[in-house]
């Protein structure tokens, strides 16, 4: 068995620890400020960042990593606060997209200014820029070597 060395086991505690309590404080902000989760954030995220405010569900259950029924469940959530809608896809008439609503934009621009601040406040205004660059670079990495399995 190949363990881990004692910098490499405290560095892979801080990820975990860092993980899951940056997510946290930042969905508690969300709620806090505008009754988003950090979920329904995401999912606005991914809406506002493509043509139309329309995506299939395969492309944003695959851009979110997803799987198919929290994705299913969290949608139908989103969509009875009509934050978001369901469509099939006129194109071809398989399968549905994902729209983004008149209300479901008005949300995230009116919570992504106390986001960003949160977000910069908790990290970014704690790093200097070769921070910055380091952490851009590891999770880069990291990114490729998740995506070549």
């Amino acid at each position: 068995m190949r363990w881990l060395a004692a910098d490499q086991q405290r560095a892979w505690r801080q990820w975990l620890a860092l993980t899951t309590r940056l997510p946290a404080r930042l969905n508690r902000q969300l709620q806090a400020d505008s009754e988003l989760s950090l979920a329904d954030f995401d999912v606005l995220v991914q809406l506002t960042d493509v043509p139309a405010g329309r995506i299939r569900v395969g492309e944003l259950g695959a851009a979110l990593g997803w799987e198919k029924s929290r994705l299913s469940h969290h949608l139908t959530r989103m969509e009875r606060r009509g934050l978001v809608a369901r469509e099939d896809v006129a194109t071809d008439g398989r399968g549905s997209e994902v729209v983004l609503t008149d209300t479901g934009r008005a949300a995230i621009e009116a919570a992504a200014p106390a986001h960003v601040d949160a977000v910069r406040a908790l990290v970014f205004d704690v790093l200097d820029a070769e921070q910055v660059q380091a952490w851009t670079e590891l999770t880069t990495t990291l990114l490729a070597r998740l995506d070549d399995r």
